[in-house]
């Protein structure tokens, strides 16, 4: 898998899924490139209109909380996010986000700060921050989760390879 690079969008805990696809624009649903034009409105305004595809969306604890939108992570994808990187991710926004072809990396980014340039290597678990020169490590994700990622989501895997190898 190859390195995914861009610059760090900080977030603090506990952003739901209601920041991430605000419920007043549940109409969009079915336009889901309308609706990424309001992604993560709530929780930074300037998110939106200044990401740049191969940025990074980079926050606290329990990013993805609340309902099970499947939109949110499919959103956050759209603009050209490569990865999410959190302390910690509700559960089921962790398997949404893999199952569109969106990675959930679970790692400290305490010491990451806004707008620095971040190089990520899924498969040795290690996220450098070009600009402050830390190195991090993550657990690596498991082969599986890095095929579904590498074909872009769990459905095109499936059309792709047929059944999941377990």
């Amino acid at each position: 898998m190859k390195e995914l690079r861009g610059r760090a969008w900080k977030f603090g805990d506990n952003v739901s899924t209601d920041h991430i696809a605000p419920g007043r624009y549940f109409h969009l649903r079915s336009n889901l490139p309308e609706l990424a034009k309001h992604v993560l409105e709530d929780a930074r305004p300037d998110f939106a209109p200044g990401v740049s595809a191969g940025d990074f969306v980079v926050a606290g604890r329990n990013f993805g909380l609340g309902s099970s939108r499947e939109h949110a992570p499919t959103i956050i994808k759209m603009v050209g996010v490569s990865a999410v990187l959190a302390k910690s991710f509700a559960r089921i926004f962790y398997r949404n986000s893999i199952n569109v072809g969106l990675p959930a990396i679970i790692c400290d980014t305490t010491r990451i700060g806004d707008g620095d340039l971040l190089v990520v290597d899924l498969g040795l678990g290690k996220v450098k921050d070009e600009t402050n020169g830390e190195v991090l490590s993550f657990p690596p994700l498991p082969e599986i989760m890095r095929k579904i990622l590498e074909e872009g989501g769990l459905v095109k895997y499936v059309k792709r390879r047929g059944d999941l190898e377990v």
